[in-house]
């Protein structure tokens, strides 16, 4: 794993100072902390920060095809590289490493922008065309490696992360108000917004095209669930164990240790399950446990570990939200506010004293539908199939403005929240249910100036696009698609991205192969959500495998008891962020009535604490 970052001018002929593009690396020294390299010419600057994984010795980026035309560097890992090597030497391309990165300059050289789509893995990828003055971004499928671009008539600053382009020359620091009322909805800044008006994402399965006529961006990948097979549980069992056995080979490619993740859950204990049957050596795992017995798997996470024989490493971490809370605003440069983020870093210190390269188990949810909130999605939808739409609002909307909150109760007595979203269509029910702060109270959040310079923008249009693009009349199919191009991006794969690249640590996703989703998705709605059970057909196919109190024991989230901290550690830094200034943005009294629900115990406010918590460090941290 790797950091990159440059500047492209298109019209200017001054070759970019070195000193420059040093100052956007520095930013990013954690992603890569072995190597650094440049390439300058006219008009373009490329900046590189290298964690050494495959070609250790012969892997130094820049790196260019055999007359230096084409320029390249890579964040991420190319798995089917030997494949694409192999017939790209029989079409008499010359190679000089052994690298995944050259493969992709004499692709590109080969096919031009369709390279793109040939790659198996996770990229962020540069390319410089010196010959026709272009400049290539181009980002994985489903978007586990990073990506920031700014761009002007005049110019083009890219990074891995924003701190690169904040180092780069001058951003403009301005807040886009409509990411940050996205981020007070969902805790986290959808793509391709990011936080601040003059920077963007680049979106996960698009590349973009610089060159002197001006920015282009192209979507190359697109998962489909227009299509769904008919099949025995038996013959989709063995095709899930068949492709989860591949792709998690394909990732066990490494010239450095190699290990992986170890929670006890389903997802975890499936990859290291895979893991111990192709590798001819006891696996390396690695997890933690909580003193607080609510949030720690660590005994589960054991039992898997002696089942399989692994080498395992497990650390009782205490959490010091106090100690933690800096570090991550600074890592994830933008207000993020999953406070998962905590254990997520405590797990990937852990393994980075014993490993460079963990698998984890991040997508099983997404792709087999093992959120609890989708059952309950799905108990909703019953509902509105045989209730019409102005009898809800009817009933459903003045029950769920009467009905008392209820956040510390078990969800099935969670009414206000039910009627809200019964009273909506389906996907306005589901964003209620998603959202932080809900659509009924989120005004209330806000100064009357900052609602009205939002000037009636309303983040469900974030959903809204993807909900109506998804190629499917099923409504949990929807809703997956929607979650694959929103939550897992920018929430989940955000989270482990800045979380174990902080430690240098390359995780590596095998449940997010491409060739994978692809098939999964062509498995009926109706084998992923089976009563209450999500993952069904996972779990039935894991079952030769794994044990059944792994399988079936209830699903714990990864959490920390933020509950308790607002009272007692986080008290006096979170009442100062609240309360020692005004921003414009906030409105102070709603502050204040949240703050004093949850110091007196009426309402579980923790969440929207932590969200605003997060918000003002950001904004202290980066002087927005």
């Amino acid at each position: 794993m790797c950091g990159i970052c440059g500047l492209f001018e298109f019209d200017q002929q001054r070759e970019i100072p070195r000193e420059l593009l040093r100052r956007m690396t520095q930013t990013i020294v954690h992603r890569g902390p072995d190597d650094e390299g440049f390439y300058t010419a006219q008009g373009i600057g490329l900046g590189f920060r290298r964690l050494s994984i495959i070609d250790v010795a012969g892997g130094h980026q820049p790196l260019s095809n055999e007359d230096g035309r084409i320029w390249v560097m890579l964040n991420g890992e190319i798995y089917n590289y030997p494949e694409l090597h192999d017939d790209l030497v029989k079409r008499g391309h010359r190679f000089s490493t052994r690298s995944d990165t050259e493969t992709i300059a004499h692709l590109y050289e080969e096919y031009g922008e369709a390279c793109f789509a040939m790659l198996r893995g996770m990229f962020a990828i540069a390319l410089w065309d010196s010959r026709d003055r272009q400049l290539l971004l181009a980002r994985d499928r489903v978007g586990k490696k990073p990506l920031f671009f700014a761009a002007d008539a005049n110019r083009l600053l890219f990074g891995s992360e924003l701190k690169c382009l904040l180092a780069g020359d001058s951003l403009p620091r301005d807040i886009n108000i409509e990411a940050l009322s996205d981020y007070f909805s969902l805790g986290y800044v959808p793509a391709p917004k990011t936080i601040y008006r003059a920077a963007q994402k680049l979106l996960p399965g698009h590349y973009l095209v610089a060159s002197a006529k001006g920015v282009r961006i192209e979507r190359y990948w697109d998962i489909s669930f227009a299509h769904t097979e008919q099949h025995s549980e038996e013959e989709w069992c063995e095709q899930l164990r068949h492709h989860l056995c591949e792709a998690t080979r394909m990732r066990l490619v490494s010239e450095v240790p190699l290990g992986a993740f170890l929670s006890g859950g389903v997802d975890s204990s499936s990859i290291v399950a895979m893991m111990a049957k192709i590798m001819g050596r006891p696996v390396t795992t690695c997890s933690i446990g909580f003193e607080d017995k609510a949030f720690d798997e660590s005994d589960y996470a054991r039992e898997v570990a002696e089942q399989f024989h692994t080498d395992h490493h497990e650390q009782i971490v205490r959490p010091n939200a106090l100690d933690v809370l800096n570090k991550l605003v600074w890592h994830y440069d933008e207000p993020f506010a999953d406070s998962s983020a905590i254990p997520t870093y405590y797990v990937s210190k852990v393994a980075r004293q014993h490993v460079t390269v963990a698998l984890g188990g991040d997508g099983g949810d997404e792709n087999f539908a093992g959120y609890r909130r989708y059952y309950f999605d799905r108990l909703e939808n019953q509902t509105r199939s045989f209730i019409p739409a102005p009898v809800r609002r009817a009933i459903f909307g003045p029950l769920g403005s009467m009905y008392p909150p209820l956040a510390w109760a078990p969800r099935f007595l969670r009414a206000k929240a039910t009627f809200q979203s019964l009273a909506r269509s389906p996907l306005d029910g589901y964003f209620n249910s998603v959202s932080i702060f809900r659509p009924g109270e989120k005004p209330d959040l806000f100064s009357p100036d900052f609602r009205k310079a939002l000037g009636g923008y309303d983040s469900i249009g974030v959903l809204q696009q993807y909900y109506d693009r998804a190629d499917t009349p099923d409504l949990l199919s929807r809703i997956q698609y929607v979650d694959m191009k929103t939550y897992l991006a920018d929430d989940i794969l955000t989270k482990v991205d800045r979380a174990s690249m902080a430690v240098s640590l390359e995780v590596r996703a095998p449940l997010l192969d491409h060739k994978l989703m692809e098939m999964v998705a062509t498995i009926p709605s109706s084998l992923k959500l089976v009563g209450r059970e999500g993952k069904y057909i996972f779990k039935k196919a894991m079952e030769p495998m794994l044990k059944p109190d792994i399988l079936y024991r209830k699903k714990q989230g990864f959490a920390v008891p933020l509950d308790r901290w607002f009272r007692e550690d986080l008290k006096d830094l979170a009442h100062d962020a609240l309360f020692g200034s005004e921003d414009g943005i906030l409105h102070r009294p709603f502050l204040q009535k949240i703050w004093d629900q949850h110091q007196k115990k009426q309402y579980d406010r923790s969440a929207h604490l932590w969200t605003v918590l997060m918000f003002r460090k950001w904004r202290e941290t980066f002087a927005a």
